[in-house]
């Protein structure tokens, strides 16, 4: 089990003065670094919620959250049942990192490059994680990136564990055809701003 790195006072909710700080935050960081952030404002909690949906917390070994920014998917992971200690979330903004410090003291927050997963993770993980959610911003990468991200994820996860991104494009961040994996959508959530769209990865195992 993923040791926290961090260990304080419980965590509290965000209140509305929170959610509107986090906006400010959040588009003070886009207004900075365009390309690294790659969102104006923070994931809605419906958007956060249907990629939590997708993580099965029966499932044994860590959680992988990339770019998880003020924390808006890390708490719908927690309300779906996934133990704070079993995260792992790596963000590359420092402020941020100082604010999922204070939010999940038990989780294991690491500031680093999400997108060079062997060398950020290097130590870390202890065994198998459960699945990997991602809120990078994918397509202000290469595709070769962009596979490259999703293969090594695979390789850190047990067999056929999820990988989930969501997209505010009308096309699949990575190809949704391939012989090396499965890939399904879920239906465009119009209520976030702006609207997007989550993408489950699965590898495909060989008989």
């Amino acid at each position: 089990m993923v040791q926290s790195l961090q260990r304080t006072t419980a965590r509290k909710l965000p209140l509305k003065k929170d959610r509107f700080q986090d906006e400010a935050r959040f588009l003070r960081s886009w207004l900075e670094r365009p390309l690294v952030m790659g969102a104006v404002t923070p994931s809605g909690k419906i958007l956060a919620r249907t990629m939590a949906s997708y993580v099965d917390p029966r499932i044994p070994g860590p959680v992988i959250e990339l770019g998880p920014g003020t924390g808006p998917v890390t708490d719908a992971l927690i309300r779906r049942g996934v133990a704070q200690d079993r995260l792992v979330l790596i963000e590359y903004n420092p402020e941020f990192c100082r604010l999922l410090k204070r939010r999940f003291p038990k989780a294991t927050i690491i500031q680093g490059d999400a997108y060079d997963l062997k060398e950020t993770l290097a130590g870390i993980l202890a065994e198998p994680a459960a699945a990997t959610v991602s809120s990078l911003p994918l397509f202000t990468k290469p595709m070769d990136q962009r596979l490259d991200l999703l293969e090594v994820a695979q390789e850190m996860m047990h067999p056929g564990a999820p990988f989930i991104q969501f997209t505010y494009a009308v096309v699949p961040p990575v190809p949704a055809r391939s012989d090396s994996y499965s890939a399904r959508a879920s239906n465009r959530i119009w209520r976030n701003l702006p609207p997007a769209r989550v993408w489950v990865y699965n590898k495909v195992m060989n008989p």
